[in-house]
């Protein structure tokens, strides 16, 4: 048994960047044939965009603008040159957000994803997954015929007819959200039914948190974690190192700092930024609004690409403060203002019965002078008066949040 998909993924990662950034500019000109992607990029030369760093000079798309940018120009909010007409199929996520399905082999990815989990050609795979209207269902199942796998197309719920395919069909994988996984194995133990067949698995969509994972791996079955989006399909999972979240071949991910599109220093948390080189349906620097740190070095399981933390909260931190919206743009803005500062934290509390902010902020001097300067910034960008508090180097929490709601 091989123990990698493909020479792909334990190539140099110095070739893997000479790779991915030679493809880019194509990618970015297919991009600007599409009506959003050229009013957006417009100026950029796709032929200069070639590092880390001229990439990082182009502005972020926000998935939460998704929703009213498609909803103004259905049904792709102009991102997409090609007609609606010419993908596999077509779907919604909740907002809404339209997305579609490309017409080649193994459209979302995934196939190396399942490969890590110890899927294989000829496995048959019980997908849980829901196939109505939304593309989690067709992600996975794409994915595992890619691979080579028969899947029954179960989706969740109507646990007395899955059981009645697990008996016949006897599949070895599981592909679907770890809470339906223990259904699944509860229901199945209380009907007295055989599930047995089922040795293997590849969760995502919910939270598996340690105690669920015991519980699962106690019962026979080895399980794995994948992080993906409607938009995207897989983005990152979990090998046999065990050692956090393989980065997908074919993307370029960037961590940047919460509200902004600027990358965080190594091994901070930040926020997600994908670039995806399908030039059928490009995503140019898509902001996920999901927080992780990358991890140093290669994984225990050879693969060379970025190792990430998995997923560790949510980066959209906006609140409202006395009847407006403080976001962490503004946050970001402060510490432009103030570049000697490092890590800053907005904490919003109740004193009395009104709203409070005050800014944490890490600086290596202190002084009236410097937290009057930091207040008349707090107030000008957030119309909003509050105090400062100067606090050592490295004194915050390498966390990744920037405002916290205390109230």
């Amino acid at each position: 048994m091989t123990a990698h998909y493909d020479a792909l993924e334990t190539r140099e990662p110095a070739a893997r960047e000479a790779d991915l950034f030679a493809r880019l500019p194509g990618v970015l000109r297919s991009a600007m044939s599409a009506p959003a992607y050229a009013e957006r990029l417009k100026g950029t030369d796709p032929a200069s965009v070639t590092s880390r760093t001229a990439l990082a000079g182009l502005p972020v798309l926000r998935k939460s603008e998704l929703p009213a940018l498609h909803q103004a120009s259905r049904p792709f909010g102009g991102f997409v040159a090609g007609a609606p007409g010419s993908f596999a199929r077509l779907f919604t996520s909740p907002g809404p957000i339209f997305e579609p399905e490309g017409t080649h082999a193994d459209p979302w990815r995934g196939a190396r994803a399942l490969f890590a989990a110890g899927f294989r050609p000829g496995d048959i795979v019980l997908n849980t997954f829901s196939y109505h209207l939304t593309p989690g269902g067709f992600i996975f199942d794409a994915s595992a015929r890619a691979l080579g796998c028969a899947v029954i197309p179960a989706g969740p719920g109507n646990t007395e007819q899955q059981f009645e395919l697990i008996e016949a069909y006897r599949p070895v994988g599981y592909s679907g959200t770890p809470d339906f996984l223990k259904i699944l194995l509860d229901a199945a133990v209380t009907a007295g039914r055989d599930v047995s067949s089922i040795k293997r698995a590849l969760v995502s969509g919910a939270a598996f948190p340690p105690s669920l994972q015991a519980e699962i791996k106690a019962r026979g079955i080895d399980a794995y974690q994948a992080f993906g989006t409607a938009d995207l399909g897989l983005i990152a999972f979990e090998t046999a190192g065990r050692d956090g979240m393989v980065v997908n071949e074919d993307l370029i991910m960037e961590i940047v700092k919460p509200g902004t599109g600027d990358p965080v220093a190594p091994g901070d948390v930040g926020e997600i930024v994908v670039t995806s080189l399908d030039p059928h349906h490009p995503w140019i620097r898509l902001a996920l609004g999901d927080l992780t740190t990358a991890l140093p070095g290669p994984g225990k399981c050879g693969r060379t690409n970025t190792r990430i933390n998995g997923w560790m909260g949510r980066a959209d931190q906006t609140t409202k403060v006395k009847g407006m919206f403080v976001r962490p743009e503004q946050v970001a803005e402060i510490g432009k203002r103030h570049p000697a500062l490092g890590r800053l934290r907005l904490v919003v509390t109740r004193q009395g019965e009104a709203d409070a902010m005050t800014l944490k902020a890490e600086a290596g001097t202190s002084g009236d002078a410097l937290r009057e300067e930091i207040a008349a910034s707090l107030r000008a960008v957030t119309k909003l008066g509050g105090s400062v508090e100067l606090v050592s180097p490295g004194a915050l929490p390498n966390d990744g949040k920037v405002i916290a709601d205390e109230r």
